[in-house]
């Protein structure tokens, strides 16, 4: 009898707490499942910024997961768009733990574990603050204004030391996702009020439909940001030559790679992976390497 009072009592805690969560904002826009949010370590970063910013003060407005179109033709995902009279917030969510270091101009900063007495693990990913230099540029180009008042934040789990992070210009914030709320809040005290209700309605209503696209979309992103982190490991590991069967980008500027056919010279008629941002990059490879 114990046990079954008890699951009766979980399971009311459970659907309570779930139709709560269907009341949210994050709920309505990204149809995300209670359940999946809650076991999905991505899903949960960017539902817990949105459960923090929730009770800062001030006109407010969200976005989730944009999928904001590029000139060559592929997508960069932004996590958040806060919308807020202070200005635009744009948030980049890693969900590591262990210690955390890097630099503003680093290419890669480095996750280390522990591994046990002595031992430990390092894990390189792409430089944050670079990923969302990326994301605010595009941001912007497509809402063709260069001079709206956007900041970059850069979160990381609760989980993980931000051991030694060297940020030098202040454009970026880069900190703990439980100091989020108190770091906005200090920043909107500075700036004061920057958007009106309808410039803030303005610029939502152009981005949401950014968060609704469908799934190929999704999926495509997907399979051209796991070529990339192809890319970043194999530069790393200082083989950048050695691209993945398939290139999808450039391994000196992050450019999409993209199948050329040589009009003259002695390669007249051969086919090769070309940079889309030639003339400015001039990366070339074989399509048969």
């Amino acid at each position: 009898m114990f046990t079954i009072a008890l699951l009766i009592i979980l399971a009311f805690v459970y659907f309570g707490a779930e139709a709560q969560y269907k009341k949210t904002e994050y709920y309505k826009q990204t149809k995300n499942t209670y359940y999946g949010v809650h076991f999905n370590k991505g899903l949960s970063g960017e539902y817990r910024i949105y459960k923090y910013l929730n009770s800062l003060e001030g006109t407010k407005r969200y976005l989730f997961n944009l999928y904001l179109p590029k000139d060559d033709g592929g997508t960069t995902e932004i996590d958040v768009v806060f919308l807020h009279d202070s200005g635009m917030y744009v948030f980049e969510s890693k969900n590591y733990s262990g210690w955390i270091f890097g630099t503003e101009t680093q290419k890669n900063w480095t996750q280390t574990l522990p591994m046990g007495p002595g031992k430990s693990q390092k894990i390189h990913f792409y430089n944050p603050i670079m990923q969302n230099r990326s994301h605010i540029k595009w941001l912007q180009s497509y809402l063709h204004n260069d001079n709206l008042p956007t900041y970059s934040c850069i979160v990381f789990s609760e989980r993980c030391e931000l051991k030694d992070i060297n940020i030098t210009s202040g454009e970026h914030t880069v900190i703990n996702r439980n100091h989020v709320l108190e770091a906005v809040r200090w920043h909107s005290g500075i700036q004061g009020t920057r958007f009106s209700l309808d410039q803030i309605d303005d610029i939502y209503n152009k981005l949401y439909p950014l968060t609704q696209v469908d799934f190929h979309v999704k999926q495509e992103h997907i399979e051209n940001m796991q070529s990339l982190k192809n890319v970043v490991k194999t530069t790393h590991n200082n083989n950048s030559e050695n691209l993945p069967n398939q290139p999808r980008f450039c391994p000196q500027c992050g450019g999409k790679l993209k199948i050329r056919t040589a009009s003259k010279g002695k390669y007249q008629g051969m086919k090769f992976y070309g940079c889309s941002n030639y003339p400015k990059c001039k990366y070339t490879k074989n399509v048969t390497e």
